[in-house]
């Protein structure tokens, strides 16, 4: 697949010219010499702290989190049959938001440390995950109609939640702090914390590829799915777990950062069409990539400053959207 070459240089060359970019601007050649002489185990060099230890963590982050979302994406685009759908459209960020902001204005979680805030955001979207599914399956099932339903209401009460717990803090600095974790970063990224969502986004990724036809099966409809043999229900029951985890791993460590997991498969759809078997690992590269540059694009814009990646996103997102949605020359589920 040349777009797949391709778009995977693209991905390794923007990670590497990525760490040049910063409060402190490092020549290119500079940090190719700093990550090969880590890599060779040499001698630390003048700026090895800065590429090795600050920046490649960050845009290693950045790149999971992007590959992570167009999947996300993709797969709930398919699981609800409505292209417009993304990663958050089951309320799994607004419960991460009720559970970050729990932490950060009560301290319940302080025992966790450092890691507070990821706890709580994951155990916020590990709980709203359980709402949405007994919401739904009460309601009579998994259907698509009953989890969009499910999951704008349970968003709309749980982003009420998190406003109140804000409401309630007496401490400036910590409404700032949700404020600019509802809004995507991935500042925080370390050796340490990279590791968990990177395995999760290769597990999802690989267990949707596994299941393609599947899911290309599904986008034409549950009657075309069954009368091809698929068990319809337990497809759905496999995509709502899945990409629960996934979504909920990665908002607990970088947020949420919106449109990523909206228009990504979208022109991966207009790229290579709609079979899943090709639009994952496409939609998965592109997101990467993109998230790279609005990561490099956040730190640069007001530095020393940094903007929330959601900030930039959504100003890069929305026209971007609006030109793909005029195009409209790939099918979804059979529809135009």
């Amino acid at each position: 697949m040349p777009l797949a070459a391709v778009l995977l240089v693209a991905a390794i060359a923007s990670v590497i010219v990525s760490l040049a970019f910063g409060s402190e601007r490092i020549p290119v050649d500079e940090v190719v010499a700093t990550v090969t002489d880590r890599l060779r185990g040499n001698e630390p060099g003048r700026w090895d702290i800065i590429v090795w230890e600050l920046r490649l963590p960050r845009a290693l982050m950045a790149l999971v989190v992007g590959a992570g979302l167009a999947v996300a994406g993709a797969g709930m685009q398919t699981l609800v049959r409505n292209p417009l759908a993304d990663p958050y459209l089951l309320g799994i960020s607004s419960g991460a938001s009720v559970g970050a902001t729990a932490a950060i204005t009560t301290g319940v979680l302080s025992g966790f440390g450092i890691h507070a805030l990821s706890a709580g955001a994951l155990l916020g979207a590990i709980g709203s995950t359980l709402l949405v599914w007994l919401v739904a399956t009460a309601q009579g099932g998994l259907t698509p109609l009953r989890l969009v339903l499910s999951g704008v209401v349970l968003s709309s009460g749980l982003s009420a939640i998190a406003s109140f717990l804000v409401f309630l803090s007496d401490d400036p600095r910590a409404a700032n702090s949700v404020m600019f974790w509802m809004l995507g970063s991935v500042g925080g990224a370390t050796w340490e914390r990279l590791w968990i969502p990177t395995i999760v986004v290769a597990c999802a990724a690989a267990t949707l590829l596994a299941l393609h036809r599947w899911m290309d099966a599904l986008a034409a409809g549950p009657e075309t799915a069954a009368a091809l043999g698929v068990n319809v229900a337990v497809l759905r029951t496999l995509l709502f777990l899945g990409l629960a985890v996934l979504v909920g791993i990665i908002v607990a460590v970088s947020g949420g950062i919106g449109f990523v997991g909206l228009i990504v498969p979208h022109a991966a759809r207009l790229l290579v069409g709609a079979r899943h078997r090709v639009v994952l690992p496409i939609a998965a590269l592109a997101g990467g990539t993109f998230l790279v540059w609005v990561d490099v694009l956040a730190r640069i814009a007001v530095r020393p400053q940094e903007i929330p990646l959601g900030v930039v996103t959504g100003v890069v997102g929305a026209p971007l959207f609006l030109i793909l949605m005029g195009r409209g020359t790939y099918r979804f589920g059979g529809e135009r």
